[in-house]
């Protein structure tokens, strides 16, 4: 019987899968037969040559899906999800790397507890560079209050489990409950999941979502260049995922510069201090002056 279904949905990864699964197996603290990893290719350049390698790897210890089409990065989930068989799922980028065991600890936590919905553990940069990000704030909180929580409360471990949504780079849910919630939304292509699953699990009642800094995994974007397309993206799927909550564009673009505005502030601090980023500050204020320009659209229609 599986006790743990692992979703990786790969797309042109071949340069990370390999040291991903690496990873897991080597810090899998459950039996391999309680494990089920599944790997859903979104029909990248060269599945077959990954799959052939990864069959040559670990044989039956991986369930391979090759997609028959690019549907972005939930409806790729959802093929596996439909596809596991464990109660639990842990749902997971191909840029992840374990550095310790995290099975054995959150799969008991699920069996011991029925309401246990979702479960997140701390993100890392680095085996010893912690990052900012194993959880953020709703984006439907003032921008000023939801900059200024995120990055405190990612400091001191102080997760607010009404207010704040896991890294959608690596998290725990339970897959009876996720079902019903209708798994990942597969109108949107891609970005943004993490926030919309955590209100739609939320507003079902499924609100016991623990968080355990305790448990670590690396997410392998320390070496990341600000991209300003990856922003505007984020902000795209932002608005389009909380205007189903009834908040207008208006709403989330005011709440967008709000945090903005105090990035722009930070970079200049630490600019003063000798640790800027110019990089970053660039894309900061070419990021405020398309939102400014988003605004004035939908203001001046």
């Amino acid at each position: 019987m599986k006790r743990l279904s692992i979703i990786i949905v790969t797309y042109n990864s071949e340069h990370d899968i390999y040291d991903c699964v690496s990873s897991i197996m080597k810090y899998s603290d459950i039996p391999l037969s309680e494990l089920e990893l599944i790997i859903v290719d979104n029909n990248s350049r060269d599945t077959d040559t990954m799959f052939e390698k990864l069959k040559e790897l670990y044989g039956n210890d991986i369930v391979l899906i090759k997609n028959t089409h690019n549907g972005g990065y939930g409806q790729g989930n959802n093929v596996g999800i439909k596809k596991a068989t464990a109660p639990v799922i842990l749902i997971m980028n191909p840029d992840v790397r374990l550095i310790e065991p995290i099975f054995k600890t959150t799969v008991e936590a699920f069996e011991q507890d029925s309401k246990l919905a979702m479960y997140g553990m701390k993100q890392m940069l680095t085996p010893t560079i912690p990052s900012t990000n194993s959880f953020t704030c709703t984006y439907a909180i003032n921008g000023y209050i939801q900059t200024i929580m995120s990055s405190v409360c990612n400091r001191y471990d102080l997760y607010i489990a009404k207010y704040m949504h896991f890294s959608g780079s690596c998290f725990y849910i339970r897959k009876q409950m996720f079902e019903h919630a209708g798994l990942f939304d597969e109108s949107v292509f891609m970005y943004g999941e993490e926030e919309d699953i955590h209100y739609r699990m939320w507003k079902l009642g499924y609100t016991k979502m623990v968080y355990n800094h305790n448990l670590h995994y690396i997410h392998m974007v320390k070496d990341r260049k600000p991209d300003l397309k990856y922003e505007l993206k984020l902000i795209d799927v932002a608005v389009f995922q909380n205007e189903k909550k009834g908040i207008t564009a208006i709403g989330i673009l005011k709440n967008r510069m709000r945090n903005t505005n105090l990035l722009i502030a930070r970079c200049k601090l630490n600019a003063f201090l000798g640790k800027g980023d110019n990089g970053l500050q660039e894309m900061l204020i070419d990021l405020k002056a398309a939102i400014k320009h988003r605004m004035n659209t939908i203001l001046n229609k």
